[in-house]
């Protein structure tokens, strides 16, 4: 019984084992916090990439095969889930009585944001810029707002932060969704243009979108993504988005990470 229990866990973990193997940016690992919160964060982060890949029907993380392509979607979903149960163990034992309420206020709202990207990608409707920022504080800001947050159960310093943590909550998103559009580097990692190829509305289009309504080229882009799968009809879908944005002229290339040097050459 204890063998069948092991041999259970093990198949439960290894699609989740899979994915922090791949080399990642370890941001989170950089703030002073202790050893059990940054497994936490890190196991929401990483079982919320699983569910992400799947949902996004992706190919690519950090350069590598997604999880489900190896497993399989049902393992990879149970894998996740199990990870999010783990990791609520390993908030229990900090022995908090709060603890418990902000994890699973965070986990909410993570799941609140990413249900709101897969409703509008699968029902082809477009959110304005301020609705999409929203979204992202929810799905990606989320996760620094869980580290600091249980950091500050155990600290004197009881400022709110969360204005501070929304900035790069933001960054990290925005400045993706434009290399996904842009970066050599970001299209070995995840494909070229892979948001036009999922039909997502990232801020690039959505910024289009609203820029000029009286068009529909994008809209139809989005609708009929699976025919820009080829990188020749991605290309050509670029320059729309180019030519429709009003300060297209003016657009720099995506800015280097603070933590880090650029080094990726960026596309024309």
């Amino acid at each position: 019984m204890e063998k069948t229990q092991e041999t259970a866990q093990r198949i439960l973990q290894e699609p989740y084992k899979y994915l922090p193997q791949l080399p990642g940016k370890q941001v989170r690992t950089k703030l002073p916090q202790l050893q059990i919160i940054t497994e936490v964060t890190e196991m929401v982060h990483n079982a919320s990439l699983l569910i992400d890949d799947v949902e996004d029907n992706s190919k690519l993380r950090r350069g590598f095969p997604v999880a489900h392509s190896i497993y399989g979607i049902p393992s990879v979903i149970s894998s996740a889930n199990y990870a999010h149960i783990l990791d609520l163990e390993k908030v229990l034992t900090l022995d908090h009585p709060d603890a418990v309420k902000l994890f699973t206020r965070q986990l909410l709202e993570l799941h609140q944001g990413q249900g709101l990207d897969t409703y509008w990608k699968e029902n082809y409707t477009c959110p304005t810029e301020e609705e999409y920022k929203a979204m992202v504080l929810q799905k990606t800001g989320g996760l620094f707002g869980l580290t600091v947050g249980l950091m500050q159960l155990f600290s004197d310093y009881k400022e709110d932060l969360k204005p501070l943590l929304n900035t790069p909550g933001l960054f990290f998103q925005i400045r993706d969704d434009y290399a996904n559009l842009h970066s050599k580097e970001y299209s070995e990692n995840k494909s070229f243009c892979e948001d036009l190829t999922e039909g997502k509305f990232s801020f690039p289009t959505i910024h289009a979108i609203w820029s000029r309504p009286e068009t529909t080229q994008v809209q139809n882009i989005l609708i009929f993504h699976e025919k820009a799968d080829s990188d020749k009809q991605k290309t050509k879908t670029k320059k729309t988005l180019h030519l429709l944005s009003p300060t297209s002229h003016s657009i720099p290339p995506p800015p280097p990470r603070p933590w880090q040097p650029p080094v990726c050459s960026l596309c024309p």
